[in-house]
């Protein structure tokens, strides 16, 4: 919807007018002057006044504010809508009825959803009286009364009912009962807001006036036009115009730069800001003619008013549901107001302009669209104001429209820029407050903006170009920059360097050197004799490079680990997006930037980690050759590699796959902004974000960065709980990984600037600075960057010849510089095989860094130093090209034979002289060898001031070194020709006699105190022309030579800290080293040389002779042994030297008033922006996780970030399978992430191992004379022979190894066995193994397969929760009463039952027949007792049955339900009563044993009415434990040799499903005559007795077939805890029934710490009570004053008397042949009492005790069964002890007097006992007394 109301310039010149208003504006007292675009346009104000003037009508105030209404139409009568029946009609009551005034409830708490607000709503029926309602704020104005979206959204406080999209429809609801249409304008009135007490009280008026006025009323539309952005052409991207041509040429330029516009990331102009507003004044006159014909028509420009753009600036109607105040339609017009304190303008100070073009820079869009057309008369850009203004105008988007602009766009560019400063900021009047800042001294924008303009017509002609350069993104730069070179404009440049030389030409001059060299001249030839060092004394012996594997460090490792342990807890969340369970093995793609250095680095740390072999993907045969398939260049050719990959995640559902993204900040380019010129960017966007590999649950992603925050913005897909940050290795000066090395990062370097370190290692050129600020003034139209780039070229070249023995070159180079090429030549030659150091040279320009390298090659080869160093261009798309001298170096000293050999990484450039020329507009993460000494950034890219581009440079030099110990100094620089005159030190520290050895500690402290600068960051070559004379004369390569003279580093050997992730060899400082050298003597050799050079100082001549007298003795024998290090030793010694722009330095060392650094405040990226200008800056302690946060808050993403895609889709939340690992640069981030993949590998591998109990049997005896040929293996026992078998009474299940051991003759015989005490926690003392899952194995919770989904209940097709409870009850003679048990069965498992068809009740459970054969079915049905193992538990039995229908019931107590319910939703549970919640496992078993025996009759009853015989009802259950894993086979093949010799069984052992075993052993003939069957417990150590036997008759434990109908009459004891399972089956053997154990079958149990009986913890009631109990503790006299415990009472007797029973029966110890006699029931009274079982049952099978006499009675329990005569059998000693336990006392008195047993035992009062427990609890009694 447009404006009509924009009027025309009036016929004032535009010029003059604007002139005017911006210094009336300036000189103006009043806080917010008029505004300059209302002078401009006082026609069409004048017009809009006059049209608000005839609007407006007296009348009361709701008649003004209906006009400010959606609509201007006539009033309509309204027929209000009739109230439904029944509901609340009364004034100040909602239909519901519930009261909305205020009055009523302002002490209310009412709660209101995010996003509204409470508003006091005015009812015409109620004047007095407000009513509360809650309504969206998007339809509410902001504080000025604008950006209010049509329509309506709100909820009634009164009732709670939601979602009121009409305020007709709300106003019915809360009974305003109007006769008018329902305006929200006229009846939302004020904000409600709560006092200083909580009461809800009346706020401020809510500003409706002016947000949606007379919208209506204009005839036509008009929207804000954006000038299309031109195609590239040289014209308009590379024409540069000087300040006069602003200020003279062309009054346009500058009167562009006040208008309106959106530029483009694409803009390659330059912007115009050159001339005061007093030149432009001076100036109109002359070039009016000029003007007058060939500027844009402004008389003609159409510009909308203020209003008028209010008007427009509107929500859309409310059919446009997708508006919010956040879309960009909105944020254009955002009237902002921002801190003036923030903004001031007035430095003129460079480094403040850059900050400024930092702020404004990051806010350029992208592509313009073309403008819209408008009602009004376009302005047309003439076609030669290109010609005319000599540059492209550029006009800044201000405050308002721009209008239509036709003609020749090509030549104008619109920027934002200013209108970008200053948005979003007056949105948020309240933040001023929460400042300190009060909102009436807030500037409004448009006077903001004119302050700018003002100041930037200030800025003098450099000022001005320095700001225009950092309008242009880093890509503008280097077209611009490439423009100038192909064009041949930078000729004049070359001649202008070629003249300073002072014999003409340098070409001609270097041509005379190189004749001279080749014998055709003879004045020079002297001066290359210097280069023939055959005669030159070399040190003897040199360090040896220690290039070892890839080596992981501490820190590495815990990072590594700090990564699995997210990716664990992902994996463990509730939301299963990441099932680790699931997955066999890992796979990866590492993806690296288009950078071969980079991709070939990477592609070493694969290889050299090993990794691809320990993951299973390749073999060590093939691991080197293929390491190219898993590192990815982000390239278009390479694109095949992902395709490749996402194929493969695709086809391996068990394979979990990790997408690591290095470097990830490179590429933030969104996919869809396609480049034909630069295809790969927005690759990174399309791969990360790729649909497929987002959804594929099977896929990690991995961001590596070091630079987190671009990717921190509020529209992130990362969790902030998915970001792992670099830990700090050290820790209050504690080491905590106990590393050899310190990281020597940006804040390290920036400590060396500060007082304590006399040589820093951050520095600037100042006479470089000065020189060039020299040529700028000069060539004001250049590029800056190819004027830095030439005349450190020029530096150079001047170096080299310096160092070749010109001396009259030294003026053209800086002392930084000869320093540096002093220090490459030199380096070689202390030692024997040639290594040097490196020189990175940091070129960003391509096109740049070729120049410099064919200039340096050229200087190179014409002073014959070709084979003494080494010049190499590194660019990102090409490999390393050295020469065949330095190749063949390289490979003797690295032992390569490999003919074919080239470096492929910069660390293979390991001790090579060499200067590297590093190209590219970014770093690509390249790591370099520790021989680099000096990084020379001082051509880094001044313009581009974002917090990303700037640390990224710089931590180029990022490093590990030594850690400094006290009296040492680690980080040394040498004292070389450019810290020749540098002060030293003061006179006081040239008498001091201590000598102290400052560290980097120390100075990190002193600079707390104190952080004075030092003064040697600045040039040397600014002081002192006489010392660069000095330096220059001197011969370079002799000993006495200039560097010689005070180099000076400390001894040193290497040691190898490895290199992945970027670590470097640095060496330790040798223990035997005593001439090291301390700071003040430097100090003394420093002075020394500088005052050589001022002699005529008599001050300084005194200081020359003290200084030599005291230091002189102690250089000699210093300077002989320092010479003599290799210059490996040197640089590995200490951190590199880095030099940078003094703007930079400045930026980087400048901290605020809170001592935040600077560089912290910049931008992150130029892809992302900040929420507001009017932002809260990053603190001085902040961590990682606080700075997440801070950017996650303060900054959004552009439309070119691959973030803003997720801005669009407001749904989408959190990736949940991403992670950011965040790390300093050099840091060791690949060795650590490939590491994470090697630990992760590990890890899923140990998922799919178990820990399984690993126990020889116990107490086997030896059986001689057995014949193998008797003992075939049998698949299944024959009844007739088995019967014949005898019982083994022994216990050998190892579990039991604490328990009593049952008595039989073969243990008398064998005098039992060997005792040995052990602990009572088994879990720590019982052996276990490591085993690999099969496929046939149980699973737990964590397991979540495709085939087993269906299974556990987690298929969509099936309802998991659709289950139902059933209650099934049956009469039981045990307990007396009528149980009734409940069956939680789900939908999917209903068949398994049988239900009565008219009210679906639960009859029975379906069994099947004798005779049924199905091979894909498990008849028996399948019990697991459990408790508290709802996750660990191994119910998962898909897999072990191998696919087969079987039927499996969890049996859990009451109060487990709703947990394993929750855990299992598709398994069947029988839950037990609640007075079995507290019981033990023999519960349990009892209640599954008699309901299985009651369900057992109901089947034959039903099986029999359909007319089958009842005893072919399959009887068998299984009960099985719930540790139970795996299943084995064991087959045993005994072959007979020709000689008839002994034969040894082969025995094969293999993993078998339970359906295999379940189905083998129902298959037994006769199965229906035995009561118990199962399988031995797995062991590794097989013994003979399983060959021997096939068969047992023995105990069963944990996992067996319970025949229910034969073991009718014999029940589990429902209240034992432990040992219930011995009890059974010595019951069941002494009823005469068969108990077989199929020997050829074992099962696996695994270790679960958790759950089962050590669910049960013994503690005291009383709650100061100590928490350690005693077993003695357990039981008390009765009536006493016990502490009373919480715990069963049968549990506290059983773990009394196993614990002390030593007490109790002490004729018993470890005396087998008279063993404790206990009737009816097994109890475990230690490891060292053995106890004989009998049961007292008629016609029961008992062990014959005819002349056993027996220590001790136990009587437990003792039922009818159980009589004095049978008691009379046995025998005891004398002494005997008697144990007799009974429910109650009175019980215990009838026990003793029914069994009279008072005749042979001798009782006292003291001698009766009870468990520690409240009546209420039940004790246990029990009598103990004396045989007599």
């Amino acid at each position: 919807m447009g404006n009509s109301y924009a009027g025309q310039l009036k016929t004032t010149r535009f010029e003059e007018v604007l002139h005017n208003s911006i210094e009336a504006s300036l000189r103006s007292n009043n806080l917010v002057p008029r505004p300059v675009f209302s002078q401009l346009y006082l026609e069409a104000e004048h017009q809009l006044i006059s049209n608000l003037e005839a609007c407006k009508r007296p009348g009361t105030e709701e008649e003004e504010e209906d006009d400010g209404s959606e609509s201007s139409s006539p009033l309509i009568p309204y027929q209000m809508k009739p109230p439904p029946e029944g509901c609340c009609t009364t004034d100040g009551f909602c239909q519901a009825g519930k009261d909305l005034r205020l009055v009523s409830m302002s002490n209310e708490q009412i709660e209101v959803p995010s996003g509204f607000l409470l508003i006091g709503a005015k009812s015409p029926n109620l004047p007095e009286h407000l009513l509360v309602c809650a309504v969206d704020k998007r339809f509410l104005p902001d504080d000025n009364g604008r950006n209010a979206l049509l329509g309506f959204s709100g909820n009634c406080v009164g009732c709670g009912e939601k979602g009121f999209r009409y305020f007709t429809e709300f106003s019915n609801h809360i009974n305003l009962k109007l006769i008018t249409q329902p305006k929200k304008q006229k009846h939302l009135k004020y904000y409600l807001i709560k006092n200083a007490q909580g009461s809800l009280t009346k706020g401020p008026l809510i500003c409706w006036k002016g947000t949606e006025g007379r919208t209506q009323q204009s005839s036509s539309s008009s929207t804000s036009s954006i000038l299309s952005q031109p195609p590239e052409s040289p014209a308009s991207s590379t024409t540069v115009a000087s300040a006069d041509y602003v200020a003279g040429n062309n009054q346009n330029a500058l009167t562009g730069l006040l208008q309106t516009g959106a530029p483009t990331d694409q803009a390659v102009s330059r912007a115009v800001i050159g001339a005061s507003a007093s030149q432009i004044n001076r100036e109109s006159a002359r070039h009016h003619s000029t003007v007058k014909t060939n500027t844009i028509s402004f008389q003609n420009m159409a510009r909308p008013s203020v209003i008028g753009n209010l008007a427009n600036s509107g929500p859309p109607k409310k059919r446009h549901r997708g508006w919010s105040p956040d879309s960009s339609s909105a944020i254009e017009t955002l009237s902002i107001q921002s801190n003036p304190t923030a903004q001031t303008l007035g430095s003129k100070a460079v480094a403040d302009i850059a900050e400024l073009a930092c702020m404004t820079q990051s806010s350029l869009l992208g592509s313009i669209s073309s403008p819209l057309p408008t009602s009004e008369e376009p302005v047309v850009v003439p076609d030669n104001l290109l010609k005319i203004c000599r540059t492209r105008p550029v006009i800044f988007k201000g405050h308002g429209n721009l209008p239509y602009l036709c003609g020749n766009l090509n030549d104008i560019v619109v920027s934002p820029m200013l209108q970008n400063c200053y948005r979003n900021t007056q949105t948020f009047p309240r933040a001023y407050e929460q400042h300190s800042t009060s909102v009436t001294t807030v500037l409004s924008v448009e006077m903001q903006i004119l302050l700018t303009v003002y100041y930037l017509a200030q800025l003098g002609k450099r000022q001005a170009g320095f700001l225009a350069e950092r309008m242009l993104s880093p890509k503008d730069h280097l077209k611009e920059i490439n423009y100038e070179l192909v064009t041949g404009k930078v000729g004049a440049l070359g001649a202008f360097f070629s003249s300073l030389c002072p014999e003409g030409d340098i070409d001609t001059l270097l041509e005379k050197y190189s004749l001279a060299k080749n014998g055709q001249g003879s004045s020079l030839t002297t001066s290359f004799k210097k280069f023939d060092d055959s005669t030159t004394q070399r040190p003897a012996i040199c360090s040896v490079s220690n290039k070892g594997t890839c080596q992981i460090h501490p820190v590495q490792l815990a990072v590594a680990r700090k990564l699995l342990s997210h990716v664990c807890a992902i994996a463990d969340s509730s939301t299963q997006n990441l099932d680790l369970g699931s997955f066999e093995k890992v796979d990866f793609l590492i993806l690296v930037p288009p950078s071969e250095v980079a991709y070939q680095q990477t592609m070493l740390r694969v290889k050299q980690s090993g990794i691809l072999v320990e993951l299973g993907l390749e073999t060590e045969c093939t691991a080197n050759q293929c390491a190219e398939q898993y590192v990815m260049k982000l390239t278009a050719e390479a694109q095949g590699k992902f395709e490749g990959f996402q194929q493969r995640a695709l086809k391996s559902p068990y394979t979990l796959f990790i997408l690591i993204h290095d470097h990830a900040h490179w590429d933030l380019t969104s996919g869809g902004m396609f480049s034909q010129s630069e295809p790969f960017l927005g690759l990174a966007d399309r791969i990360v974000n790729c649909k497929e590999i987002k959804e594929a649950l099977n896929v990690l992603t991995l961001q590596v960065t070091s630079f987190p925050y671009v990717l921190q913005t509020q529209q992130t897909y990362i969790s902030p709980y998915n970001e792992i940050h670099w830990p700090s290795s050290c820790n209050s000066e504690v080491n905590l990984y106990h590393e050899n090395n310190k990281y020597f990062g940006l804040s390290d370097f920036i400590d060396s600037t500060y007082s304590g370190h006399k040589l820093p290692l951050l520095r600037y050129d100042s006479s470089f600075e000065a020189m060039v600020t020299a040529v700028e003034e000069r060539f004001p139209k250049m590029h800056s960057a190819v004027i830095w780039t030439y005349i450190l070229i020029q530096h150079y070249s001047a170096a080299m010849m310096v160092t070749a023995g010109h001396s009259q070159m030294k003026n053209y180079s800086s002392v930084e510089t000869l320093e540096i090429v002093q220090s490459l030549t030199n380096s070689t030659r202390n030692c024997p095989n040639n290594h040097g150091y490196m020189v990175l040279l940091r070129i960003p320009s391509i096109s740049l860094a070729a120049l410099a390298y064919e200039r340096l090659c050229q200087v190179r080869h014409r002073l014959g130093l070709q084979h003494r160093f080494e010049i190499i261009l590194g660019t990102p798309n090409t490999k390393i090209n050295i020469s065949q001298h330095f190749l063949t170096q390289l490979k003797n000293w690295q032992k390569i034979e490999d003919p074919d050999w080239k470096p492929e990484t910069y660390l293979d450039l390991e001790d090579l002289p060499c200067i590297l020329i590093l190209s590219g507009a970014d770093p690509y993460g390249e790591s370099f060898p520790r021989s680099a000494k000096y990084y020379d950034l001082r051509l880094i890219n001044s313009t581009c001031l974002l917090r990303t581009a700037l640390e990224q440079e710089l931590g180029l030099a990022a490093c590990y070194v030594i850690p400094e110990t006290s009296g040492q100094t680690m980080i040394v620089n040498d004292l070389s020709e450019s810290d020749l005159d540098k002060p030293g030190s003061t006179d006081d520290d040239e008498d001091s006699v201590a000598i102290e050895v400052t560290t980097v500690a120390d100075s990190g402290k002193n600079s707390n105190n104190k952080r004075q600068r030092s003064y040697s960051n600045q040039s040397a070559s600014s002081r002192s022309s006489k010392t660069s004379s000095f330096l220059c004369d001197s011969d370079p390569f002799s000993p006495s030579g200039a560097e010689d003279s005070a180099r000076h580093p400390l001894n040193a050997e290497p040691v190898n800290i490895g290199d992945g992730g970027g670590t470097r060899e640095k060496p330790k400082l040798r223990s035997d080293s005593v001439q090291q050298k301390p700071n003040h003597e430097a100090q003394y050799s420093e002075k020394y040389r500088i005052n050589l050079d001022q002699s005529d100082n008599n001050k300084s001549s005194q200081r020359t002779s003290k200084t030599f007298s005291v230091s002189s003795s102690i250089q000699t024998s210093i300077l002989e042994q320092m010479s003599s290090q290799c210059p490996r030793t040197k640089a590995a010694s200490q951190p590199p030297t880095v030099f940078l722009p003094k703007l930079i330095y400045e930026i980087v060392t400048k901290v605020d008033s809170s001592g935040v650094a600077k560089l912290s405040s910049f931008l992150p990226h130029h892809s992302v922006n900040w929420v507001t200008s009017f932002h809260p800056s990053l603190a001085k302690m902040m961590t990682s996780t606080e700075q997440s946060l801070y950017y996650r808050q303060w900054t959004v993403a552009k439309q070119n970030h691959m973030d803003f895609n997720k801005a669009q889709n407001r749904t989408e939340i959190f990736h949940p399978r991403r992670l950011l690992l965040n790390g300093p640069p050099q840091v060791g981030k690949t060795g650590a992430y490939l590491q994470f993949l090697s630990i992760l590998s590990r890890m899923l591998i140990r998922l799919m191992e178990v820990d399984v109990y690993d126990e020889e049997e116990i107490n086997l005896k030896p059986k001689e004379g057995f014949s193998l040929q008797q003992k075939e293996s049998l698949p299944w026992p024959d009844l007739e022979s088995f019967s014949k078998l005898s019982f083994d009474y022994t216990v050998h299940d190892p579990k039991y190894e604490d328990a009593s051991p049952v008595y039989s003759r073969d243990l008398v015989n064998n005098k039992g066995y060997k005792a040995n005490k052990k602990e009572d926690d088994i879990y720590l003392r019982r052996q276990t193994t490591r085993m690999r899952l099969s496929k046939y194995a149980a699973y737990n919770t964590y397991h979540h397969c495709e085939q087993c989904h269906e299974y556990m209940g987690f298929n969509p097709r099936c309802q998991p929760y659709d289950a139902t409870l059933h209650a099934f009850t049956f009469s039981c003679s045990m307990l007396g009463e009528e149980v009734q048990l409940h069956f939680i069965i789900p939908k999917s498992k209903e068949q398994n039952f049988i239900f009565s068809q008219p009210g679906r009740q639960l009859e029975s459970m379906r069994l099947p027949l004798l005779t049924d054969k199905n091979p894909d079915c498990v008849k028996s049905p399948v019990f697991t007792p459990t408790t508290g193992r709802h996750e660990h538990g191994l119910f998962n039995l898909y897999h072990a049955m191998d696919g087969a229908n079987h039927l499996h019931v969890l049996v859990i107590k009451e109060y487990e339900m709703a947990v394993y319910k929750k855990y299992w939703p598709n398994h069947i549970m029988l839950v037990l009563p609640s007075i079995f919640n507290n019981s033990g496992v023999g519960a349990a078993h009892f209640l599954i044993k008699e309901l299985s025996y009651h369900n057992l009759e109901l089947e034959r009853n039903r099986q029999e009415e359909l007319g089958s015989k009842p005893q072919d009802v399959w009887p068998f259950i299984v009960i099985a434990d719930d540790s139970c894993v795996m299943w084995n086979s064991l087959n045993t093949d005994v072959s007979k040799n020709a000689t008839s010799a002994p034969a040894e069984p082969n025995t094969l052992e293999r993993n078998v499903s339970l359906k295999y075993v379940l189905q083998h052993i129902e298959a037994t003939a006769e199965i229906s005559h035995y009561a118990l069957c199962g399988v031995r417990k797995w062991s590794s150590k097989i013994t003979n007795l399983h060959f021997v036997e096939p068969f047992s008759r023995c105990h069963l434990h944990d996992f067996l077939l319970l025949n229910v109908d034969l073991t009718q009459n014999v029940q589990y004891n429902q209240n034992r805890f432990t040992c219930d399972d011995v009890d059974f089956n010595l019951r069941v053997h002494s009823a005469g029934l068969l108990i077989c154990r199929f020997n050829s079958f074992s099962v696996m149990k695994k270790q679960i710490a958790i759950g089962g009986h050590r669910t049960f913890h013994i503690k005291s009631k009383v709650p100061d009570a100590p928490m350690s109990i005693s077993p003695s503790q357990y039981i008390c006299a009765p009536d006493s004053k016990h502490t009373f415990l919480a715990a069963p009472a049968q549990l506290l007797l059983e773990k009394y008397l196993q614990h002390t029973s030593n007490h109790l029966f002490p004729l018993s110890v470890r005396n087998y042949s008279h063993p404790v006699l206990s009737v009816d029931c097994y109890l475990n009274l230690g490891q060292e009492i053995t106890v004989c079982f009998v049961s007292s049952r008629p016609h029961s099978l008992n062990i014959n005790t005819s002349g056993l006499t027996f220590s001790g009675l136990l009587l437990y329990l003792c039922d009818s069964f159980v009589t004095a005569n049978i008691l009379k059998k046995f025998h005891f000693l004398k002494g005997a002890t008697l144990c007799v336990i009974c429910q109650d006392r009175s019980s215990l008195r009838q026990t003793v007097v029914r069994l009279e047993l008072e005749d042979e035992w001798q009782f006292r009062l003291r001698d009766e006992f009870q468990t520690a427990n409240s009546q209420e609890d039940k004790p246990l009694f029990f009598l103990t007394g004396r045989h007599v």
